[in-house]
């Protein structure tokens, strides 16, 4: 079993210290596990939110996996632990998970978005990856009566990996309450809208743009709607800012300190 990563915490919220690689090995020591664990995304937009939104902090803290997605949080991890980590958006995992499938033996649910997003997700990534190990899909338009034949589908699947795509926190909120009645996944990821994402029905930055990490720039210039969600970010760097500056300050080097 692999060592848990270094686990820090950016305005009080936890994020993992990890990359793209050493979060698809937490991925697969986590599916040859014995109990389920959630991999949520941490971004600047999460942070803000966890702050007057309990249920979601106590999900966020409850995860297995915390990959850092937002840039922005990158930069905090870095500025304020000095820890040289990487983005690993959850919008680039799942694909991963998907290509590991035929080899990892991943067993693949997909839950969430519409029933046609979902159908079209489910086809353009068994075209990408010939032999890929989806056993079941769902959209995610279910009321509370219609949940329970929702659990009984994934159970009957024998999906070991499961995502779900209900956009936040309503997706951290479902897993919280149905995940115990799923004792056969192990993975279980919150995609917000990677599905939409894969069926082509929204556009990532072009990589030239997600190179030099202006992708939240490029999202909020091709979707206005998210303007108000991503006045979060100003307030993120401010008080990530003063939590720089609220630092103890450290001895110079060579002081004796007394």
């Amino acid at each position: 079993m692999l060592s848990l990563p270094k686990r820090v915490k950016v305005l009080g919220v936890p994020v993992d210290c990890v990359d793209m690689a050493r979060a698809l090995d937490q991925v697969r020591d986590m599916a040859s596990g014995n109990r389920a664990g959630c991999i949520l995304a941490v971004n600047p937009e999460k942070v803000i939110a966890a702050q007057s939104e309990p249920v979601l902090r106590r999900a966020l803290e409850g995860a297995a996996l915390l990959i850092p997605d937002g840039i922005g949080v990158v930069w905090a991890v870095r500025l304020l632990w000095k820890e040289h980590i990487a983005r690993v958006p959850g919008a680039e995992l799942m694909p991963a998970i998907c290509a590991a499938s035929a080899v990892e033996g991943y067993r693949l649910f997909l839950f969430g978005a519409s029933e046609e997003v979902n159908a079209q997700a489910v086809a353009e990534l068994q075209r990408e990856h010939p032999g890929i190990g989806i056993v079941g899909r769902h959209h995610g338009y279910v009321n509370e009566a219609g949940m329970a034949a929702v659990i009984d589908a994934i159970n009957r699947s024998g999906a070991n990996v499961l995502f779900v795509a209900l956009g936040s926190p309503k997706q951290e909120l479902w897993m919280e309450r149905y995940l115990p009645q799923l004792p056969g996944v192990r993975v279980c990821q919150g995609v917000g809208g990677t599905f939409d994402v894969i069926a082509g029905r929204i556009r990532r930055a072009p990589l030239a743009v997600r190179r030099v990490n202006l992708e939240w720039f490029y999202r909020l210039l091709t979707q206005p709607q998210r303007a108000l969600r991503q006045a979060a970010i100003p307030r993120f760097a401010w008080q990530v800012a003063r939590a720089w500056l609220a630092r103890p300050s450290q001895p110079a080097p060579g002081a004796n300190g007394g």
